[in-house]
């Protein structure tokens, strides 16, 4: 570091290698929480991983506590960032709507099934009687603030006649359930790897189930078709044309 970047501007470096330390800090909790559990990590474990003294853990984030919800907040608002790029690709007329969609749920199931995400994923359902208030907390951090943006998107295709939805809330939350909630079970919440295969499958059976729930077809009532024989079918076809011979002669 030069001597000009110890004073004055000098807070530019020297904030940004405090930035990088708390980054490695949380990534090697990230590592250590996911592997050992909460009770079982330590900040001794976790101060290894990260190559940094016990105190400055401390120092930065606090209590082993304070250190974990950091962890998972954190991590779900860094998620949620790259899902959000994806919304940028978000099919806007009729002829793309559907490899549009399904483009969209590709990339977001890359997203969701990251390996950071997997372990947020499984750490809040393991430590959901220790931390009930975690859940909440990073759903805000991340996946609520994805499907208010998602509810959006949704809107504009419902406002342009593209699709048919009257609460696009609840319209976000069922495109993501069908093109991705069907794989963590599949996957036993990331232990077990995915192949490419199996997540096309998914994603486009999901996609497909949404638009004919929502698309525009769906909207359209479907005309009782006329029964070829039995009541009301072909035999009182006949008798009404009798009927309209007969007034004619």
């Amino acid at each position: 570091m030069g001597v000009g970047e110890t004073t004055g501007a000098a807070g530019i470096p020297a904030e940004r290698g405090r930035l990088d330390k708390r980054r490695a800090i949380v990534e090697a909790a990230l590592r250590v929480f996911a592997r050992h559990g909460y009770a079982e990590a330590t900040i001794d474990l976790i101060a290894t991983e990260a190559g940094v003294a016990k105190p400055t853990i401390y120092n930065h984030l606090g209590s082993k506590e304070n250190l974990f919800r950091y962890v998972m907040t954190t991590t779900a608002a860094l998620s949620n960032a790259k899902a959000l790029e994806v919304l940028e690709s978000f099919p806007q007329d009729a002829g793309g709507l559907r490899g549009g969609l399904e483009d969209v749920a590709t990339r977001l199931v890359d997203c969701y099934c990251d390996e950071r995400s997997e372990a947020v994923r499984r750490l809040l359902y393991a430590e959901a009687l220790r931390f009930p208030d975690l859940y909440d907390a990073v759903r805000a951090s991340g996946a609520d603030q994805f499907v208010e943006v998602l509810a959006g998107r949704l809107a504009r295709l419902a406002h342009a006649g593209l699709l048919h939805i009257d609460d696009p809330m609840r319209g976000a939350n069922q495109f993501i359930s069908l093109v991705y909630e069907e794989l963590p079970a599949r996957s036993i919440l990331g232990a077990r790897p995915l192949q490419p295969r199996e997540v096309d499958e998914v994603v486009r059976a999901g996609v497909d189930t949404f638009l004919r729930a929502f698309g525009p077809a769906s909207a359209a009532p479907v005309a009782p078709s006329a029964p070829s024989g039995g009541p009301g079918g072909a035999d009182d076809a006949r008798a009404q044309a009798a009927e309209r011979t007969a007034g004619s002669a």
